[in-house]
């Protein structure tokens, strides 16, 4: 979307806004919901997201219908959430990087973080680096000293360019002065299978998505160790300060009449709270505050991409 086209796509959702009978938005929700997540099947965004559209169908009364719509990093799906009238049946689940990375590292996205109203915050990722049972690379020690010794020829597998997976790994490169060869996949999963088939000599990924792999965890980045992984160490503890974190969450096309958000808001909160949806949490290693009100959430997304905006921008990635 470029130069006219794209304000008058923001002018169209506007009026769309405006347009929506009070009446109407009242009786919300009277027909299907579509959960956008701009990422494959398969990976920790999926499985969280499909979980709480269950939750969600049954506090609403409608079903919410999850829908796979990645590419780009998640820019493709995103900007589809962005575009869609702002009725409240059509909501983006996915992680902060498509909504704040994205409109930096990629020139004409079609949507930056206004683009949207922020429901709610039901997940925060950790990233890790796995790497093959079978593989010789059984520690950060043992990767630095691949990388530093067949410098740019060891190669790893990653969730897209700017991701905050390949975000953590370029920082971790630099803090020890290494080189690795990074190859961009459309998701967790792509990357998890990669290493499988040891077409990748490593991965970067989500805890959540790493948990159940099968894969051997060689670290985690994050400023301590994770009490349900206690035997992994992070990157911190070989002194390297990298700790990357990612949210993640419910939105909507900005411009949402108050009482549909006040209602996609409460069955956010339920079913994130929910027995199931707290178990899932669980099995994928979330902290116990993966739950934040919309507000909140929203401010969280803001800090994020000042925090984002100052580290890329040291980085040479700001389109």
């Amino acid at each position: 979307m470029r130069g006219g086209a794209e304000t008058t796509a923001v002018l169209l959702a506007v009026a769309l806004c405006a347009s929506v009978n009070p009446a109407i938005a009242q009786n919300y929700p009277e027909r299907v919901i579509e959960m956008i997540n701009p990422y494959p099947a398969g990976g920790a965004t999926d499985t969280m997201g499909r979980a709480l559209a269950d939750g969600m169908s049954a506090q609403l009364g409608q079903r919410v219908i999850f829908l796979n719509r990645p590419g780009a990093n998640g820019a493709i799906g995103t900007a589809a959430a962005a575009r869609a009238a702002p009725d409240g049946y059509t909501v983006l689940f996915t992680a902060a990087v498509s909504m704040v990375v994205n409109p930096l590292t990629q020139a004409q996205t079609g949507y930056t973080l206004k683009s949207f109203d922020h429901i709610c915050q039901t997940f925060k990722n950790e990233m890790v680096i796995v790497a093959h049972p079978d593989s010789p690379l059984k520690s950060v020690a043992d990767l630095i000293k691949a990388g530093r010794e067949k410098s740019g020829a060891v190669s790893y597998g990653v969730l897209g360019i700017g991701s905050i997976p390949h975000l953590a790994m370029v920082e971790l490169s630099r803090a020890a002065d290494v080189k690795f060869n990074a190859v961009p996949f459309k998701g967790d999963a792509d990357v998890l299978q990669q290493v499988h088939g040891r077409h990748v000599d490593f991965g970067a990924v989500v805890l959540a998505s790493a948990a159940t792999s099968g894969l051997r965890i060689l670290a985690l980045f994050s400023q301590q160790r994770n009490p349900s992984v206690p035997d992994t160490p992070t990157v911190r503890e070989l002194r390297y300060e990298v700790a990357p974190f990612s949210i993640g969450g419910l939105s909507a096309p900005a411009g949402l009449p108050p009482n549909v958000k006040l209602k996609l808001e409460q069955a956010c909160k339920v079913a994130a709270h929910s027995e199931a949806y707290a178990k899932l949490m669980k099995t994928l290693h979330q902290p116990t505050d993966y739950y934040a009100a919309g507000d909140d959430y929203a401010n969280a997304l803001a800090q994020d991409f000042e925090d984002k905006r100052r580290l890329l921008g040291q980085l040479g990635m700001i389109k």
